[in-house]
């Protein structure tokens, strides 16, 4: 969680880490810094709430300094006030620090700083940091290198997660880094050196990134960067091209990047699917799709760990691959995988799904699953990600870059890859699917089709939106489709949303229903539309509206309150078309709400921290 972004060049800094936390506000919007340094002293700017609020004091500020660290704030450690937000400066003064991650022996750290006679203004696990760096000895004034000593000794006294960016007022033209367990970039512009959390907070003049490694260490100035592993030995480190326009770009006519990214489904499924199918999904002859990674035979079982809403992608992606292949699969959700002693060994394939590629509990799932001997997948958006870099091998989904928190086109380019991964087993298997196979390539036409629900998706919204709380139910696939539909309505609108396994309804959670609840019925599951009707009519019948989704020449006589129709597809890949609309209904709802869309309260995109 949380931004960070530096800069050290030869343009004036503020601007530029204004532009980059605003890029950065997705990560984290409790609260929002900067530290700059001009003439060796620093100036520091802190407030509680959005970036938005750094905007006026900076620039009344008129500094001319050219470097400085920026950062926006999701809050672990301490309320999002002013004096909890980053930059943290040691006692001396010296060191300002931002920082992305957690400190967990920040309390023993801390206790122990206080018997040396330090004072903390604090809550932060971060203004351990800082204090350490003014308190370890040996520093002398601006002895080139002097500050990179310090940061190695201070490095190995941490347990837990960090990205750092930090200035030293003795060595005024450096900007250090380093990281581990937490994502940092440093960009390489015309006119500096840029530090980032992500590559959204570059802009068009960055045209190469260095992709910084856990425990590695880097120090930046207007000549250039430097890189040093965690003993201090200088690193050689390979730059790769970086194009700004291919990380998206604005919101051009939308009003929300979310409204924007959910019209964006078709392309970024697209694009993903156009790895299997050779660059061409029509054209490709039968048997032209593949995989574009080696991946092991006939696995005894399939694991699909993730966390959110990658989790829904994959408790889809289980019912795909246990149909299509009859391999055994298993969706578990990421922060529970480690702790239930999964039964996984050397004959499994774990995937591992995650939009950042720095999900903190997918990552650590990975390193579990590795230990065991498993075989890992990643499918991930961000090449080179931590993730990525952790696993065997790599299905990557080409989405494109997603701003708004809630995922959309990410989460369709997930179920993209879930279904390649089916039907390349079941080929494994020599189960051959071409109905399965010719609706895959036209899937992005499927989704293409499901965007005309909107203003059906919008009548439903505008009748539900005054709701305190709302039910999604679907039997099959229809039930994970429904796990996302609910938790992007409570993601972006606030209204206390559950999603059910409709046959579920009578053991329990009926009891809820009174007149007037909203109840989205998923019903695309046909073979099971018998069962799904009869659930259908009993919360009608206890005064539910019910708004069913379904396809067109369905539900009209269940009892429902309306009806939004789609035009079917494979069974298997009906989860891709139905979320359209959820995502469509949640979208207007917290429009009607008035709801901050793209920046959804306590939310943040990449969950770096466990």
């Amino acid at each position: 969680m949380c931004g960070i972004v530096g800069y050290v060049g030869e343009s004036k800094a503020a601007p530029l880490l204004l532009d980059g936390l605003r890029a950065l506000e997705y990560r984290g919007y409790d609260s929002a810094g900067a530290a700059l340094m001009e003439d060796g002293a620093f100036t520091i700017v802190r407030r509680a709430g959005r970036v938005e609020q750094l905007s006026e004091p900076l620039a009344q500020l008129h500094s001319a300094a050219k470097i400085g660290i920026a950062h926006t704030r999701w809050a672990t450690h301490g309320a999002p006030t002013e004096i909890n937000a980053h930059p943290h400066i040691s006692a001396d003064g010296r060191w300002a620090v931002v920082h992305n991650g957690i400190i967990e022996n920040a309390d023993a750290l801390r206790a122990e700083l206080e018997t040396l006679g330090i004072a903390f203004d604090s809550e932060t696990d971060t203004e351990i940091i800082p204090q350490l760096l003014g308190r370890v000895s040996g520093f002398e004034d601006a002895e080139q290198g002097t500050p990179l000593d310090v940061l190695l000794d201070v490095l190995p006294l941490l347990e837990g997660s960090w990205a750092l960016g930090i200035l030293c007022a003795n060595a005024p033209d450096k900007l250090l880094c380093a990281c581990q367990g937490s994502p940092l970039l440093v960009g390489e512009g015309e006119d500096g050196l840029y530090l980032a959390s992500d590559y959204a907070a570059f802009g068009e003049n960055v045209h190469k990134v260095y992709r910084m490694t856990d425990g590695e260490i880097g120090v930046l100035t207007r000549d250039g960067a430097a890189f040093y592993d965690s003993r201090g030995q200088a690193l050689t480190k390979p730059a790769e091209e970086f194009s700004h326009r291919e990380q998206g770009g604005g919101k051009g006519s939308y009003t929300h990047f979310m409204r924007k990214e959910i019209d964006e489904q078709p392309l970024a499924v697209s694009r993903t699917l156009e790895q299997f199918f050779g660059g061409a999904l029509h054209a490709a002859a039968a048997g032209d799709f593949r995989l574009p990674c080696q991946l092991p035979h006939s696995p005894r079982k399939v694991w699909l760990v993730a966390c959110g809403s990658a989790y829904h992608a994959c408790v889809s992606g289980k019912y795909v691959i246990e149909e299509l292949a009859r391999i055994p699969c298993e969706a578990v959700v990421a922060s529970e995988f480690r702790y239930q002693y999964p039964l996984i060994g050397e004959e499994d394939l774990a995937v591992f799904v995650s939009q950042s590629g720095e999900t903190a509990d997918t990552l650590a799932a990975v390193r579990e699953a590795s230990a065991r001997g498993a075989a890992t997948l990643g499918v991930v958006n961000v090449a080179g990600s931590a993730i990525a870099r952790a696993c065997d091998a790599v299905l990557p989904t080409l989405a494109g870059a997603e701003i708004a928190v809630a995922t959309t086109k990410a989460y369709s380019a997930q179920l993209a890859v879930l279904y390649a991964l089916a039907l390349h087993f079941a080929k494994e298997q020599a189960h051959e699917e071409p109905e399965f196979e010719e609706a895959l390539r036209r899937l992005p036409e499927s989704i293409q089709a499901a965007l005309s629900t909107e203003d059906a998706a919008k009548a439903a919204a505008e009748q539900i939106a005054g709701a305190d709380h709302a039910y999604f139910i679907g039997r099959n696939l229809d039930y994970a489709a429904a796990l996302e539909g609910s938790l992007k309505l409570k993601e972006i609108s606030y209204l206390h949303s559950e999603a059910y396994p409709a046959g579920e309804l009578k053991h329990g959670t009926i009891s809820l229903i009174e007149a007037g609840t909203p109840v989205i019925a998923l019903a695309c599951c046909e073979r099971l539309l018998p069962k799904t009707a009869a659930n259908i009519r009993e919360v009608a019948a206890r005064g539910a509206r019910v708004f069913a989704v379904c396809a067109r020449g369905n539900g009209e006589h269940w009892g429902t309150d309306s009806v939004i129709s789609l035009q079917a597809t494979h069974p298997l890949l009906m989860p891709s078309v139905e979320v359209i609309p959820l995502q469509l209904l949640s979208y207007h709802v917290a429009r009607i709400r008035g709801c901050d869309i793209d920046k959804p309260k306590n939310l943040a995109k990449s969950v770096t921290v466990e």
